[in-house]
């Protein structure tokens, strides 16, 4: 599969899921086929990202930016890109094994098919690392479209009935969430991975293997994200209705166009510096303009508008979950929240007086302040001087048919 043909299946497989399983399902393919035409070039993706970030970009903290080595990075992109592409195959075999007790047919290369396209959300939110806070939401976004996506296809690559797809869709991604959370420990170097991986099956119960039905304890580890994976079942219906996640087909705005909205000056702050650009990554674009101030006295603060054109959908979907949370510190404080039904995200400490206030505008743009400052209000005050109704008039711009 060359480049355009795997746009195109990322494209077809995330915007119209529902026609794309089954010419999927139909395809002839070798597994070698689709580890080096597919699955080895897009789950390499979020791994290079996640590079970029901790090695290249590194991650703030209170303004601190902390980079780990380049050589460290390496390592560990590598690692992880071994592991990744070995659990791909790994739970191919468990949905392989699993497919008669669910009243599905077994073919491993089915079952391969499975793996690769329904990761394929995952895959490409996990790009979004690289953005700052918003990275996970969107990541965890791209999660729980890739379980909806695999209760889709299931009935398609392994011709379960459709109304054990739910039951089928648990188990595999209970068995997945484990097999992952033992590779993150083989990458980090911890211990303890047995108390780990008991720990999350703890409790699991799965019963009546006839084949005409399973039971699952709705108490139990997979009880639970059973109850997830038809929450993801609902969301992604209502996401499809509305816009799809992953819509590649949105053009971001132009360079020009988004660095008009940061002002000359934020009160007695100077701006020093301004940039604009737009990227694009397996054929989804985004734009991003960044600006400079700073005063006489020492403060300065950076101020940000991003447009996430093509991943728009996975957007509204991590906006749509993301949870209402407040954590204080003896020193500080960080929480989420909704105002007039746009996230907000602020943190700040009051000993370095460095803080960040962002919002997600009109579920595709998002701004942010942050910098050392004497007070939130401050960043708050950042925000606000952005025209925030015209950004969101501009929330279907660039909006292709297809």
């Amino acid at each position: 599969m060359d480049s355009g043909k795997i746009v195109e299946r990322v494209k077809a497989i995330l915007t119209t899921p529902r026609t794309e399983w089954p010419v999927a399902a139909a395809e002839s393919a070798t597994v070698q086929g689709l580890y080096t035409g597919y699955i080895a070039i897009v789950a390499a993706l979020p791994i290079i990202a996640g590079f970029i970030k901790g090695s290249l970009i590194g991650t703030n903290l209170f303004g601190i930016t902390v980079h780990a080595s380049i050589g460290s990075g390496i390592a560990s992109m590598f690692l992880q890109y071994v592991l990744s592409l070995a659990i791909v195959y790994v739970v191919a075999l468990i949905i392989n094994a699993l497919a008669p007790t669910f009243g599905g047919q077994k073919d491993m290369l089915q079952a391969l098919k499975t793996v690769a396209y329904a990761w394929t959300a995952s895959w490409i939110a996990g790009i979004a690392v690289i953005v700052p806070w918003l990275g996970w939401l969107v990541a965890i976004a791209g999660a729980i479209y890739a379980i909806y996506l695999l209760y889709l296809g299931l009935p398609h690559t392994m011709k379960c009935p459709p109304e054990k797809a739910g039951g089928y869709t648990a188990v595999s991604v209970i068995i997945a969430i484990v097999l992952s959370w033992i590779a993150g420990a083989i990458v980090v170097g911890a211990v303890g991975t047995a108390a780990m991986t008991g720990a999350a099956t703890g409790g699991m119960h799965v019963t009546g293997s006839n084949g005409d039905s399973v039971t699952i304890d709705g108490n139990s580890a997979l009880g639970k994200l059973a109850a997830t994976s038809q929450r993801a079942e609902q969301a992604g219906k209502e996401v499809e209705a509305a816009q799809k996640p992953g819509d590649s087909n949105v053009e971001a705005l132009a360079p020009d166009q988004i660095k008009t909205f940061l002002p000359d000056s934020l009160g007695n702050l100077k701006r020093s510096s301004l940039s604009a650009e737009r990227n694009s990554a397996m054929g989804m674009q985004t734009s991003q303009a960044s600006a400079s101030y700073a005063a006489d006295n020492g403060q300065h603060v950076t101020l940000e508008v991003s447009d996430t054109g093509g991943a728009r959908g996975f957007m509204s979907l991590a906006a749509a979950m993301a949870p209402e949370e407040e954590k204080q510190t003896d020193h500080g404080y960080e929480k989420t929240y909704s105002v007039d039904g746009n996230l907000v995200h602020e943190e700040w400490d009051t000993q370095s007086k460095y803080g960040e206030y962002s919002m997600v505008v009109g579920k595709r743009f998002t701004v942010k302040a942050n910098g050392n400052v004497d007070s939130i209000g401050q960043l708050k005050q950042a925000v606000a001087s952005i025209d925030l109704g015209k950004l969101e008039s501009l929330k279907d711009a660039g909006v292709k048919s297809n």
